[in-house]
């Protein structure tokens, strides 16, 4: 029998998932989730399983029993399993896929696939729009239009949606679901903990001494549109909106390995078990336990986990195996930069341009967030779409600013400034002249996205070099699920703004957070120093400042490296105008 060179973890586990599936189909009881915990514990094993399978060690894998060990040993050698061929064989082919649909039970999806040949979803759409589905026995009309819907909620729940829309439901749910009176401890989880820039579905974990109850709340909350998913440990549902939302329910002496194990990353979590696996240990969502004893190490709290490991807490949004375990394990974490750090916003349009509020209730909006200051930073003339202002309109505005300030009472200023476009050539759309009478001066591009990289970065720099110049808005004009960045050479562009005290924008509003996380790092290691803007064109959005946060905090940034975290006598020494 020939040894296959590598099959990953990733691949058996598919493999066995796909047993699971097809046991489920057929009615057979207690070995499917045998099958996805034997998976589970191989997808995210540290260890590869073909070395695992040749050392002969396969039954000391959580959930994997003789008979399971023997299947992957099969896997392994011969990249095959005679036993998933044969379930297939019992089953007419894309069964499992169309049963993973609400409302499509093994039986309909024999059916469908037997009599109308379905092997897809998207052969099931074409068949129930084309109204071929409706004259099989046990269908009907109705069961045509609730396929279709499936399909859509399917389709609709997968997609990745802007953390800074999705953050504040799941708040709302984790909210509601606090009130229960049976609730103990509740918390977000997953990529939406880590606050990363797009969510695919929202984690939620919780302890009760009545899941079942809770689990009843959350399935009956305002805005669920289907259940998907109900037990008493976890159920998963769909919002109006197409978020799928899932939620655990797990016992208090678990919460908080379960609470490490469900946010992640996945990288993150492989690299964490690898060290507990040094030390004879295993940590899983159960908790972190002495395999030579059998003693729980630690596992109620989060903190213990890392603790036990001789870690230095690891906040969440650090979590993606970037180097976060060992600043942890040496005591070089970076102090981030906290979500109250920030004195004001940098970037904030209002009516004079595209914006619908007033500097004044821009600026009452700010001062109910207890900021100290803002920068009124309002488009110039050449971005026509924007009604971009001239240097006469401007010159108006920076005398309404000043007597803002005069008749306000000292503890909040009002900053003016501009957010100017970087023309094709790198030259700036406002002439020196008016630059020199701002407080702070914004460069962005907003035009001419298709230039190449040496084009597109020599434009940036040109601007860079100008005298007046501050900030570099939106540094890569990229847009979340939209619009790709634009080349240029980030590299150049970062040592020139380290050598002449140019500041990268991290643009906070939602479908941006420009400059990203990995990029911002990689600035920071250069000596870049950043400002955190909001874009906001409303009042509502001037608290899309907490996104930009995020995205610092993902990128290692402390409160040092950002200059609105300064009170204003402090920022205006670092600002070049």
């Amino acid at each position: 029998m020939e040894t296959l060179l590598r099959v990953t973890n990733i691949e058996v586990a598919a493999v066995l998932y796909e047993v699971a599936d097809l046991l489920e189909i057929k009615g057979v009881r207690f070995k499917p989730q045998a099958y996805r915990r034997a998976a589970q514990a191989i997808e995210t094993l540290p260890e590869d399983i073909a070395d695992v399978a040749r050392e002969g060690d396969l039954n000391a894998i959580p959930g994997v029993g003789k008979s399971i060990a023997k299947k992957i040993r099969e896997i392994v050698e011969t990249g095959n399993l005679r036993y998933l061929t044969s379930l297939r064989e019992e089953l007419p082919e894309g069964v499992q896929y169309l049963t993973r649909l609400e409302g499509i039970g093994p039986k309909k999806a024999i059916a469908l696939s037997r009599d109308l040949g379905i092997r897809t979803v998207d052969d099931l759409e074409a068949a129930a729009k084309a109204g071929r589905i409706r004259d099989l026995p046990g269908f009907a009309e109705k069961t045509e239009a609730n396929i279709l819907a499936s399909i859509q909620v399917s389709r609709t729940a997968k997609e990745r949606r802007l953390l800074g829309y999705i953050l504040p439901v799941a708040r709302d749910i984790e909210r509601r679901l606090a009130a229960f009176p049976t609730v103990g401890q509740v918390s977000l989880a997953g990529s939406i903990r880590r606050r990363k820039e797009t969510i695919g579905d929202v984690d939620i974990l919780a302890t009760s001494s009545h899941p079942e109850e809770v689990m009843e709340v959350f399935a009956t909350l305002p805005g669920v549109e289907r259940v998907l998913v109900r037990g008493t440990t976890k159920t998963s549902v769909v919002l109006s909106t197409g978020i799928q939302v899932d939620l655990r329910v797990v016992e208090d002496e678990h919460f908080g390995a379960a609470l490490q194990y469900f946010t992640g990353s996945k990288e993150h979590n492989i690299a964490l078990r690898k060290l507990a696996i040094a030390r004879n240990w295993r940590l899983s969502e159960y908790g972190l336990v002495d395999l030579a004893t059998g003693r729980t190490v630690a596992g109620k709290d989060e903190a213990g986990i890392y603790r036990a490991l001789g870690l230095a807490w690891t906040e969440p949004e650090l979590r993606e195996d970037r180097g976060e375990l060992e600043a942890a394990r040496t005591g070089t974490l970076p102090d981030l930069v906290g979500y109250d750090a920030i004195k004001g916003d940098l970037h904030v349009h209002t009516r004079w341009s595209e914006g619908a509020h007033s500097i004044e209730e821009m600026a009452e909006a700010a001062r109910a967030l207890g900021y100290e200051y803002i920068a009124i930073c309002d488009h110039a003339e050449t971005l026509h779409i924007a009604h971009g202002l001239s240097p006469g309109r401007l010159a108006d505005q920076v005398r309404e600013i000043e007597r803002i300030n005069r008749e306000s009472d000292g503890d909040f200023i009002l900053l003016a400034g501009t957010e100017c476009n970087i023309g094709m050539d790198g030259r700036v759309d406002l002439p020196d002249s008016v630059l020199a009478d701002l407080d702070v001066v914004v460069a962005s591009v907003h035009s001419g996205f298709k230039q190449s990289e040496e084009e597109m970065t020599g434009r940036v720099l040109t601007a860079m070099h100008n005298d007046h110049v501050d900030i570099i808005g939106h540094p890569t004009g990229r847009v979340l699920l939209s619009r790709e960045p634009y080349r240029i050479d980030l590299a150049a562009v970062f040592d020139a703004a380290a050598a002449l005290g140019v500041m990268m924008e991290i643009n906070a509003f939602p479908g941006r957070l420009d400059l990203s996380d990995v990029n911002a790092r990689w600035a920071r290691e250069v000596g870049v120093r950043f400002s955190l803007g909001s874009d906001a064109h409303r009042r509502e959005n001037l608290r899309y400042m907490e996104f930009g946060i995020a995205t610092a905090r993902r990128g290692w940034l402390s409160a040092d490296d950002i200059v609105n975290t300064r009170p204003l006598s402090e920022l205006k020494k670092l600002l070049r105008s």
